[in-house]
């Protein structure tokens, strides 16, 4: 007996380990680390989805590893960065992609090699990914449109500054608003459209080459935070107040810009909720769960009346 009370005790120890091993299998061991790669680093936008990130990752005890192109058109850069945490094997990745055709490779690789993918911000054109949390952008540009019917009183001329080809979101965002306004005003029209591209100095020369042709304009809007900057310099350094703007996103120069009364409005995202929900849906999938597939993180349609408002003031974090 006395030989046999040893091994019963290593058995029993054994099975307490494999029954830990077992309730630990995908919450614990060696700490998670996950990526997240925005499309850009520079614009105030991506600050937020990476303060929601950390936050996530304070919350749960996750490593979270930030980086992304120095511009929001270098596609090559952002494949790279990719590649390099695929080879650092991180537990998951949260990706903004700049292109929703171009990055399916990298996607695709992360799926082969068990990297769990959540896409945000912006689609992407495979089903290798475990979600997509982003704003319902055609529904942001649906908002835009039908502000500009009311404030125009359904009837002018108006140019809209796009944001660049195969970017899903802005684009989602710009047929949201065109759509929108073909189908219920009528009386109002597109006079005149161009890409403003990735920065604010090309977004306002994409603006001021549209205001010279066109002087006789009573709108425009622009449909992101890069886009929507160009835009009102132009129009501030032209001096056309006659035109009412409606813009998309919340940099600091457009929530600005919304106080004074040189923009109408602004269509706002989330960004803080978008990088947060990210990074929990990764840490979700890594725990057995099963996440949805599609994550509205919402959209809000922003006037000067409505800046007072607690709701607003904490999504654009005013004091």
């Amino acid at each position: 007996m006395k030989k046999i009370l040893p091994i019963i005790i290593l058995v029993a120890v054994a099975a307490v380990f494999i029954v830990i091993g077992i309730s630990r299998k995908g919450t614990t061991g060696s700490q998670r680390r996950i990526a997240v790669i925005p499309k850009g680093t520079t614009h105030i936008f991506w600050q937020s989805v990476r303060a929601g990130a950390e936050k996530a990752g304070e919350e749960t005890g996750t490593k979270i590893f930030w980086n992304g192109p120095k511009l929001e058109t270098d596609r090559e850069e952002q494949i790279q960065i990719i590649e390099d945490f695929i080879v650092q094997k991180v537990s998951g990745i949260v990706l903004a992609p700049l292109d929703r055709k171009a990055l399916v490779p990298s996607v695709v690789k992360m799926y082969e090699n068990n990297i769990p993918c959540v896409i945000i911000d912006s689609a992407i054109d495979t089903d290798k990914i475990v979600s997509f949390a982003a704003t319902d952008n055609y529904k942001g540009g649906v908002l835009a449109a039908r502000r500009m019917g009311e404030i125009l009183n359904g009837k002018g001329r108006i140019i809209v500054v796009r944001y660049v080809p195969n970017s899903a979101s802005t684009t989602n965002r710009e047929n949201g608003f065109i759509d929108t306004i073909k189908k219920e005003f009528l009386d109002i029209e597109i006079v005149d459209e161009q890409y403003g591209m990735a920065t604010v100095e090309t977004a306002l020369q994409a603006t001021e080459d549209m205001l010279t042709k066109n002087t006789d304009l009573d709108g425009l809007y622009a449909c992101n935070a890069s886009t929507a900057v160009g835009a009102l310099q132009a129009l501030q350094s032209q001096g056309r107040k006659e035109i009412k703007m409606v813009g998309f996103d919340a940099e600091d120069a457009l929530v600005n810009g919304l106080k004074s009364g040189v923009i109408d409005s602004l269509v706002v995202q989330n960004p803080l909720k978008m990088g947060y929900l990210g990074v929990k849906t990764i840490i979700d999938k890594l725990d057995g769960k099963e996440p949805p597939k599609r994550i509205d993180t919402g959209v809000e349609l922003v006037t000067r009346e409505r800046l007072g408002e607690p709701d607003i003031k904490e999504l654009l974090n005013l004091q």
